[in-house]
């Protein structure tokens, strides 16, 4: 059997007054899912562990069937795996977003949507006014800043202290960032945490005075004005899903972000690249969908990411997260049921957001999502729409972190 997780990365939410006091899930229009939860089995998954931040990527490194207390090391080596950048023993990586402030306030954790090379630019700029005077200060390459994908880029500190803790800038929208900035968990991390301090208080000297900025400030537009550290570590050491779950021989993730790509790296999973998926709602989700099967046709296992409902959630935009989980449901749940039911081999179909990232709030919480597994021989339970009430009384009940992947495989 063959086994396909499709992940709708924030995709649950709160009852919202506007929508007659219910989730987007149970509001929103979504046939191909919930014919999936009236043929398969529902339940409810707490995908983040006590003492965890919920973060994108405790939740899906958890669904994937990861100790975090064992393998845990933050963001930055992730996106550091993603991204092609070989971490050396010494290497404190952490995700360095670009966001906006103004007002003394977080206005936004993605300044304001940056495209890549739009980035490139700012992050070329970075490194030659603020990494390379500090490196030929102290005689070595002490700092540096690499590109990622859009707002999401990394920051290497040669010998960094990974004891520090450092506010996600997406769980602190319009709140004062000074209050935000880093501060050392041990004594021994009081250098690294000046340091990166520093950074951004000198960052945001630098960020509006590229031309980008300008070009932005006279056209109007949310300037991309501050660097913002956060959730570093170390090299993760992680075992393959192969050597975890003999039904995997071979496998591949497929996702816009960084650090899912980064999950999937240490995984043994291959990185699928798909032209056009953006992580946001303008993604491409047909090339998703064809690269997802082609990948199933030949491999054992995909993890199929659409971060779409996540960043519409983080801008508390109601009516575009409603978009994304309707272009979720009909151009990629529905699709893969439809070519999947055709092959002869079966296929395992698993549909899941990581963590719910409600509107009206903006930041993640820590609550149980829920799940749905389909395939042709499971008995299927009472739940007739895929949402977090319905899926309550799911047959599978509460499942923790690993059961999931464990249940998941055993089928």
């Amino acid at each position: 059997m063959k086994h396909i997780i499709i992940l709708g990365d924030g995709m649950a939410d709160h009852p919202v007054e506007r929508l007659g006091d219910k989730t987007l899930l149970q509001y929103v229009n979504t046939p191909a899912m919930d014919w999936l939860a009236q043929h398969g089995r529902c339940g409810r998954l707490i995908t983040i562990p006590d003492g965890f931040l919920p973060g994108s990527e405790v939740a899906n490194t958890a669904i994937l069937g990861y100790d975090l207390n064992e393998v845990y090391e933050g963001r930055g080596p992730l996106e550091a795996a993603s991204i092609g950048y070989e971490m050396r023993p010494n290497d404190l990586a952490l995700r360095c977003n670009i966001i906006t402030l103004g007002d003394g306030r977080i206005i936004t954790h993605n300044g304001g949507n940056l495209e890549t090379e739009e980035a490139r630019g700012l992050i070329e700029y970075l490194n030659e006014q603020l990494a390379k005077p500090i490196n030929e200060a102290c005689g070595y390459e002490l700092v540096q800043f690499i590109t990622g994908i859009q707002y999401r880029h990394l920051l290497v500190i040669r010998g960094g202290n990974k004891n520090i803790e450092c506010a996600p800038p997406h769980d602190h929208p319009n709140e004062e960032w000074r209050t935000l900035l880093v501060k050392a968990t041990t004594p021994e991390a009081e250098e690294t945490a000046t340091l990166l301090n520093d950074l951004i208080l000198r960052s945001q000297e630098l960020l509006p005075k590229h031309p980008l900025n300008v070009e932005r400030a006279r056209q109007g537009k949310r300037l991309a004005n501050s660097i913002w550290p956060w959730s570093g570590g170390y090299r993760p050491s992680m075992q393959t899903l192969m050597q975890l779950y003999p039904q995997i021989k071979s496998g591949s993730v497929i996702s816009a972000v960084d650090l899912i790509k980064g999950i999937g790296y240490y995984a043994g999973l291959d990185i699928i690249e798909v032209e056009g998926a953006t992580g946001l709602a303008d993604t491409n989700y047909e090339g998703k969908t064809a690269a997802a099967l082609e990948a199933l046709r030949h491999q054992d296992f995909v993890f199929l990411h659409v971060e779409a409902s996540d960043e519409a959630g983080h801008d508390g935009d109601l009516e575009l997260k409603l978009q994304t989980i309707e272009n979720l449901d009909r151009r990629v749940v529905k699709p893969i049921l439809e070519e999947t039911a055709k092959w002869d081999t079966p296929v395992s179909i698993a549909v899941l957001p990581d963590h719910p990232t409600p509107v009206e709030i903006r930041t993640h919480v820590s609550e149980p999502v829920p799940f749905l597994i389909y395939n042709k021989g499971i008995e299927p339970d009472s739940v007739q729409h895929f949402d977090e009430v319905s899926c309550v009384d799911g047959g599978f009940g509460l499942l923790r972190l690993q059961q999931f992947m464990q249940t998941f495989m055993q089928l």
